[in-house]
């Protein structure tokens, strides 16, 4: 028995125990949101391929984050190491993937009621390049693992919205639905900081930037939305399509896509 014990893998550290505890966190945010839309029949497998592969790499990120907790919490480092290089390459895929789902979904027509058309157009691969700017960060820094598992956590954290958006009641929350998922996330980051100091009576400056990359996915998101770029940008994109009957500025009707008989406004 003292063999198999000695033998176990040990949480290392309290350090380990906080990243582990929420990373376990965050993903019971998302697995929750996604399953009360399933459960209450909003999600169906019926989707098209590119919404599941969508789906299994971002469901697959989840996973990796949260084992590479584990082995850095139990102190299995070699496994921790393997896994960051597929983590690394298995980032440019959620780029990718993420990008196209968002314009298929404007194409279609298809952007949820709560969400302004060319907001949804914008924010999504916003936080998509935010995320991966935080997550190429940290592994960079990966030498350094107090600056590299908290700008991974902050990058986690703005993955948060869909799980958020599912489990908030998001059409009481217009026309701030979408900034109130991204409310939600922050407070994961926040945590951590208020974790920190009162720990060691200071913040680590990795929270900041943290904090500050997700403060700018606010800002980059509304500058463009109501901006003529954006409008354009929102045109081109659309362009064919169903999505381009949809005011970009205008909320959907809950039943589908509302036809607009005059082009959208320039600015909002």
């Amino acid at each position: 028995m003292t063999t198999i014990a000695d033998s176990a893998p040990r949480m290392t550290g309290q350090g380990d125990r906080f990243f582990l505890n929420g990373a376990i966190a965050m993903a019971v945010v998302i697995v929750a949101g996604f399953s009360v839309q399933l459960a209450m029949g909003r999600s169906t497998f019926a989707s098209p391929p590119l919404v599941h592969a969508h789906a299994i790499v971002f469901m697959g990120w989840m996973t990796i984050y949260v084992a590479q907790n584990v082995f850095a919490a139990t102190g299995r480092t070699a496994l921790h190491r393997r896994l960051g290089w597929l983590a690394a390459g298995w980032i440019v895929a959620m780029i990718v993937l993420g990008c196209l789902v968002t314009v298929a979904m404007v194409r279609r027509g298809q952007v949820p009621f709560f969400f302004r058309p060319l907001q949804f157009l914008i924010f999504d691969p916003v936080t998509v390049f935010a995320f991966a700017g935080l997550s190429a960060a940290a592994i960079l820094m990966r030498r350094r693992t107090d600056w590299h598992r908290r700008l991974h956590f902050c990058a986690m954290a703005l993955l948060l919205g869909p799980g958020f958006g599912r489990l908030l009641p998001m059409p009481l929350l217009l026309p701030w639905a979408w900034e109130a998922t991204l409310a939600a996330s922050v407070i994961f980051p926040l945590v951590g900081a208020i974790w920190d100091w009162r720990r060691s009576g200071k913040v680590h400056p990795a929270w900041g930037w943290g904090l500050g990359v997700m403060a700018g996915c606010l800002l980059v998101t509304e500058a463009v939305t109501y901006s003529p770029i954006g409008v354009g940008l929102y045109r081109a994109v659309a362009d064919g399509s169903p999505g381009a009957t949809m005011a970009p500025l205008d909320f959907p009707a809950p039943l589908g896509p509302t036809p607009v008989s005059a082009p959208p406004p320039a600015s909002h």
